[in-house]
């Protein structure tokens, strides 16, 4: 068990916010399953990878101001059609939805569903995510995640790591940046979240991108870093 860096600091988080899309839903596992139905002649867990890997690009546009806001939906649409036209597939308008939707229901990590229900025992915990809200809801119904709220990006207009995201839960659940314990598998979120205030959790998930191998950060700078939610939970007293 990782020990905590700061007990002073621990008792003062009100609100656990937590990322989705690895941190606590298995993406790879999800969609890569669902595009080998749907695309049975491209390698899918090969073009999953790639797909997740055209998210950051198209945010920063977004953030930019290069292009217009578009929910990630409509995000994740645009970038899968070029990757498969550049595989030679053109795909049909059921084909994408079908592949968009995937996201939607993508499964949670095993540890995670018993995992919130300790931790709401004890705080506010919520979705602070890139999703839009409509996604989130489906996936939590989906993955039984028992979220208190869904921070969903289109409730901001903004894609992390904007401050108008983190920034954002404090406003609408009337607590302070520090009161907030960011929960993130990602260093780049984590690192977002602390330059604003917040406190941070990395939670190891080295099985995110599949079969190629994922380095876990270890940075003194988050408050706790632990290898399930289960720990976390354990480290919070829940």
């Amino acid at each position: 068990m990782h020990l905590v860096r700061n007990r002073e600091a621990t008792t003062m988080i009100k609100v656990l916010a937590f990322d989705t899309f690895g941190t606590v839903t298995d993406w790879h596992t999800g969609v890569g399953d669902a595009m080998a139905g749907i695309f049975p002649e491209v390698d899918a867990h090969a073009l999953t990878r790639d797909w997740r890997r055209a998210y950051s690009p198209a945010l920063r546009d977004v953030e930019a101001g290069r292009r217009p806001w578009a929910l990630l939906d409509d995000l994740h649409r645009e970038s899968l059609t070029v990757l498969l036209h550049d595989r030679g597939v053109t795909p049909t308008d059921g084909q994408l939805d079908a592949a968009v939707h995937a996201w939607h229901v993508i499964p949670g990590w095993p540890d995670v569903s018993a995992a919130l229900r300790r931790l709401r025992s004890r705080y506010i915990v919520g979705t602070l995510s890139n999703g839009n809200v409509a996604l989130l809801v489906e996936m939590a119904k989906h993955s039984d995640l028992a979220w208190d709220f869904i921070g969903g990006a289109d409730i901001w207009g903004h894609y992390k790591p904007a401050a108008d995201t983190y920034l954002g839960i404090t406003r609408i659940l009337d607590v302070a940046p520090d009161e907030v314990l960011m929960v993130a598998t990602h260093s780049w979120d984590l690192d977002a979240a602390r330059s604003y205030g917040l406190q941070t959790a990395y939670v190891e998930r080295p099985h995110e991108w599949g079969p190629e191998r994922k380095e876990e950060a270890r940075d003194p700078a988050n408050l706790f870093h632990v290898t399930d939610l289960g720990e976390l939970a354990d480290l919070l007293g829940c």
